[in-house]
């Protein structure tokens, strides 16, 4: 069986092995395809029976293109680069990885907070330049400083990342709303469900850990800040079209909204005209929330069994079923 990688620098930069999935076949492995849709998508994939994506694109013009395409394997937990309708139409089942990285995602949600509230890395910069040596007191900052315990956060979207960062903030002294469409028994024990006014309305931090579809694309924009504290923080470490990015920068320049932190934008790589860019008070990451290597070998394994259930008539982790 051939099989065939499309973009997988990202999964594998080097530091892991593809043994899982070489085991299965003949795979051929790009760093990078175009991530536009584009005649070269196609040609890559060629005859394969099974194409292996993260970020490429694979649209019905795609599939039409290449019949023998049996099986899309995606090296992550979100698949909106597929049409995935259209692949249930001819056939097609969609694997994901739906549980690879909730430690490592909620761990980096509180870790850009904390960077908010406390401008850890910005500080060591200064110290590094040379500004507390030549300091004539023996400490100074340059932002205020925020403290966590005491406040209130609100989470909207309480799935499993949802959940976990919600048990840290709980051990943080920190009371936690949740906003969701399907409340869990599981969530309740972490968070107190209210509807998405009233977790706007009070709270203090507020946390984006909800999927992007129709329903929640732009949930934050200026409608929702209005309706926040003044000085709400931001966090977003889910999916960039969750905010409208123009509203949020309005928000940052005004101090309406004291900070963003941000691992995800609308449009990835970043475009240089993003007005989060030059948005006061707003921290940006380039998405890597996910990243570790021990994440990204349980995306591997994770996805060598799905292509491996596929090959025995049993495909696990399909999302169009």
């Amino acid at each position: 069986m051939k099989i065939v990688v499309l973009d997988g620098y990202t999964e594998n930069p080097g530091d892991i092995s593809w043994a899982p999935l070489q085991a299965l076949g003949e795979v051929t492995v790009y760093d990078r395809t175009s991530y536009v849709e584009a005649p070269v998508i196609a040609e890559r994939i060629g005859d394969a029976e099974v194409a292996v994506i993260n970020k490429t694109l694979i649209s019905r013009e795609t599939m039409d293109k290449c019949p023998n395409l049996k099986a899309i394997a995606v090296l992550a937990t979100g698949y909106n680069v597929v049409d995935y309708g259209y692949a249930k139409e001819k056939g097609i089942p969609v694997m994901n990885v739906p549980v690879y990285g909730t430690d490592n995602v909620s761990q980096y949600a509180i870790g850009l907070l904390l960077e908010v509230c406390s401008h850890i890395g910005y500080h060591d910069t200064t110290v590094k330049a040379g500004e507390w040596q030549n300091n004539a007191d023996w400490c100074y900052w340059h932002y205020p400083m925020i403290e966590v315990s005491g406040k209130t956060a609100g989470i909207i979207g309480l799935g499993r990342i949802g959940v976990n960062t919600a048990r840290i903030l709980r051990a943080m002294n920190v009371h936690v709303l949740a906003y969701d469409a399907f409340p869990s028994e599981t969530g309740k024990q972490v968070a107190e469900y209210v509807e998405l006014d009233q977790l706007l309305s009070q709270s203090d931090f507020i946390f984006l850990h909800c999927p992007l579809f129709p329903s929640t694309e732009g949930i934050i924009n200026k409608e929702a800040i209005a309706k926040m504290k003044d000085g709400v923080v931001i966090i977003n470490n889910s999916r960039g079209p969750l905010v409208v990015e123009q509203d949020l920068a309005d928000a940052l320049n005004s101090g309406k909204v004291a900070a963003a932190a941000l691992d995800v934008v609308s449009t990835e790589p970043i475009c240089a005209d993003n007005p989060l860019l030059t948005a006061k008070n707003c921290i940006i990451t380039p998405h890597i929330s996910w990243a570790t290597k021990d994440a990204r070998e349980r995306i591997m394994n994770t996805t060598a069994a799905n292509i491996k259930s596929y090959m025995d008539g049993t495909p696990e982790n399909v999302v169009n079923r």
